[in-house]
């Protein structure tokens, strides 16, 4: 057992009816090499080695009135079959079949009564292949961690010599009532120190976005963003398209122009970005902002839980040569990357310490409701997380690409998230099809945009 950071508990003070806090991957497998490939077989895999995560066993236990951080407490009814599914795709089981079925599967709230996740395995997919989806609360990890803990089902081969096993382990009693009372009453008196120095570092950070006003290349301040058809406030309904694109093409245009792989990927989405607006006729004059995820983590720290800030960099998507976008966001980037793993700028988890959960979510409700008047950091996040660049197996099924799902938040009805694996960078779009009544335009643009690049390179 143990007790949320103030980080994860964050995400879970701002789920909302219609905006839930869970991330996901779409995993598309090929088991046609497989002999015994299945449901069952998938199943004793998850439960030889799901205790090697042990969040993944945890429940959550919530303080009354939201007055504390919750727990995390051992479920001792737990049992994989609660949390694996399968489902079939209509066919003909195209990736816009896929993707289809995905959209309603996803927004789905987790069951807060178990553990906070689940998977589900999608059969009939085209070629003879399948689909692996898993939803994880956000509290659970992050895009680090993510990886990490998919690395527990994954092999490099098909068929490991020798199965990872967990060791049998008793379920941890839950903390007794005086513990919980004594710890609220302990973070209590801590919030208000914690509510003057997370006051300190706004008037500070408020300072420095004031100052960096000077340097063109530095974004609008929030309330100066150019909103467009994707700011307004997500709804309960989700859509999902996805692309990819051979990572030695990027990493290609990365060394002819002296910049990152982070910096390409956010290049091509601001180029994708700025052709759907463009056909929409509503594209601004001034930059967009992309919020980027910065990970704090450690080399080699592999712990559930998360380690991440944002930050917040111009777009580019006010310049039409597809270059000039490139070095704009790779000259921003570098500095919003070293301004974001400052102390001062690590404003999420200051705020879990200096608010009680319930008035967070109650902070978060009253953004909901404001919609597009609320304040807003950028125009849609935007996260690169690296994989692995060998094949892996689940189950003895070869993964062919892994697409990611993210959470919307209000203002933001659209969210990018990119992985690298095996040769290729796999993106996934999720979105409030309200807001984005056709996702694979935006998805089309990206292998377009590489074009682009690779022809000025």
């Amino acid at each position: 057992m143990d007790q949320l950071s103030p980080l994860d508990s964050l995400f879970i003070a701002a789920e909302l009816p219609g905006l839930p806090q869970h991330v996901g991957g779409l995993t598309v497998l090929d088991p046609r090499q497989s002999q015994d490939f299945g449901f069952e077989k998938l199943l004793r895999v998850l439960d030889e080695r799901i205790r090697l995560a042990p969040r993944y066993t945890r429940k959550l236990r919530e303080v009354a009135g939201g007055l504390d951080r919750p727990w995390l407490v051992d479920d001792p009814d737990f049992d994989v079959r609660r949390h694996l599914h399968r489902i079939a795709v209509p066919a003909p089981g195209t990736m816009r079949e896929l993707a289809e079925l995905v959209g309603l599967i996803f927004p789905q709230p987790l069951d807060r009564s178990r553990p906070l996740w689940e998977m589900w395995l999608i059969e009939g997919v085209a070629d003879g292949r399948v689909a692996l989806l898993m939803k994880s609360h956000h509290c659970l990890m992050d895009g680090a961690a993510a990886s990490g803990m998919g690395s527990l089902l994954c092999d490099l081969e098909p068929e490991p010599k020798s199965p990872r096993e967990a060791p049998a382990i008793e379920p941890a009693p839950e903390p007794g009532e005086l513990r919980v009372a004594f710890e609220a009453a302990r973070h209590l008196a801590a919030r208000p120190a914690a509510t003057l120095r997370l006051g300190g570092r706004l008037l500070r950070q408020g300072f420095e976005l004031l100052r960096a006003q000077r340097d063109p290349e530095a974004p609008p301040l929030p309330f100066s963003i150019p909103k467009v058809s994707f700011n307004g406030n997500p709804g309960p309904r989700r859509a999902f398209a996805c692309a990819s694109v051979p990572l030695a093409a990027v990493k290609e245009v990365r060394k002819h122009f002296d910049v990152t792989v982070n910096d390409v990927v956010l290049a091509l989405t601001g180029s994708a970005i700025r052709r759907y607006l463009l056909e929409r006729g509503e594209l601004p004059r001034h930059s967009l902002v992309a919020t980027i995820a910065v990970s704090l983590r450690a080399e080699g720290d592999t712990r559930e839980d998360n380690q991440v800030t944002t930050a917040s960099i111009p777009w580019g998507t006010e310049r039409a040569d597809p270059v000039a976008r490139l070095l704009r966001i790779h000259r921003a980037g570098e500095r919003a990357k070293q301004s974001a793993r400052s102390a001062d700028s690590q404003i999420l988890g200051q705020l879990g310490e200096a608010f009680a959960p319930g008035l967070v979510n109650l902070f978060f409700r009253f953004g909901a409701e404001r919609g597009a008047a609320f304040f807003m950091p950028g125009n849609a996040v935007v996260s690169n997380v690296r994989g692995t660049p060998v094949p892996l197996y689940i189950g003895g099924a070869r993964i062919e690409s892994m697409y990611p799902l993210s959470i919307l938040a209000p203002t933001q009805g659209l969210n990018i998230t990119a992985v690298s694996y095996c040769g290729n960078i796999d993106v996934g779009f999720t979105v409030d099809p309200d807001l984005v009544p056709d996702p694979w335009r935006l998805a089309a643009g990206i292998p377009l945009a590489l074009e682009e690049l690779r022809a000025a390179a």
